[in-house]
């Protein structure tokens, strides 16, 4: 059963249904998102002892030197395109805008029904990216980072636990639902070993403690 982060005090069952809807947040069968799937626990490993490990450096960090989101096709940018993958029964307008759907969050279990109430995560933060490595790279680079929809990097969910995690990595946030954390972990190393990334010593640490248990 998804749960539940309400948004408004429900005070009468009988209003219950047209509160939920108003909300935002439904709960019926839902599709999860469709993250493209990530190495195997064992390849993540090999993967993660190449990492350069290396103290993280956030000096000139600005979001904008990561262009995002950018037009995929027609008239379809990265952010529409992830939540139409992501979500089940997503009805666009002529301009792409998600009109109706539904999306199921993986890091938290909630389940919504209103496109505004979804963020597109990038699973490896920018900032994080920034301070392992993005920073030497072109803005062209960084641009094809923070739209990448063939590595497991960006994925619809709850907005506000998006915003939670914010720039962390996984030695100070992880999915709030186990279920889901060694997936978490395989797609992090494999996005930080495909764009040759480094980690830092807690980083590290934790992501060895997590796919220990994968």
């Amino acid at each position: 059963m998804p749960k539940f982060y309400a948004r408004r005090r429900l005070s009468m069952l009988a209003g219950l249904t047209g509160l939920i809807a108003s909300a935002g947040l439904i709960n019926s069968p839902a599709a999860s998102a469709a993250l493209p799937t990530p190495v195997s626990a064992a390849t993540a490993r090999t993967y993660l002892a190449s990492l350069t490990v290396a103290t993280e450096d956030r000096t000139g960090y600005d979001r904008d030197l990561f262009p995002h989101w950018i037009t995929q096709s027609g008239a379809c940018n990265t952010r529409e395109v992830v939540l139409k993958r992501d979500g089940s029964n997503v009805q666009q307008d002529s301009s792409c805008a998600a009109t109706s759907g539904s999306w199921h969050s993986v890091y938290d279990g909630a389940t919504w029904s209103a496109a505004s109430d979804v963020d597109i995560d990038h699973l490896v933060p920018l900032a994080e990216a920034w301070d392992s490595g993005a920073d030497s790279w072109t803005t062209s680079r960084r641009q094809s980072f923070a739209n990448d929809l063939t590595r497991p990097q960006l994925i619809a969910v709850t907005d506000n636990v998006n915003q939670a995690k914010g720039d962390q990595d996984p030695a100070t946030w992880m999915p709030s639902r186990t279920a889901y954390r060694c997936t978490y972990v395989r797609a992090w190393v494999q996005v930080k070993y495909y764009y040759d990334l480094s980690v830092d010593s807690a980083e590290k640490s934790a992501l060895t403690n997590y796919l220990a248990s994968c």
